[in-house]
């Protein structure tokens, strides 16, 4: 599944990875990670685990109705500096 510059992977009716670009800056670029999780809880775990990790918190979970309703992710920096993302589509 295409999404804009973005690329899915997985089972229809919606891709478990997604990978895309995005432009930062000259020489190193972040990429964009994204994991599909299969509920909000799972964001959450994922969210705090990457906090207990010492990840760098880019946003906390929460909905993001910019992309659609039901959109609840979180978003932390990896120590390479991507943008790791985990995301459910599912209402709670």
């Amino acid at each position: 599944m295409e999404f804009g510059g973005a690329i899915g992977y997985g089972f229809p009716p919606m891709p478990t990875f997604w990978i895309g670009p995005h432009e930062t800056g000259k020489g190193f670029r972040e990429s964009h990670i994204a994991f599909h999780a299969p509920d909000r809880a799972a964001v959450r775990a994922f969210f705090k685990a990457a906090r207990d990790a010492d990840a760098e918190v880019l946003h906390e979970p929460r909905l993001w109705p910019e992309y659609h309703p039901n959109y609840y992710g979180a978003f932390v920096r990896d120590p390479d500096g991507n943008n790791v993302e985990a995301v459910c589509h599912d209402p709670e």
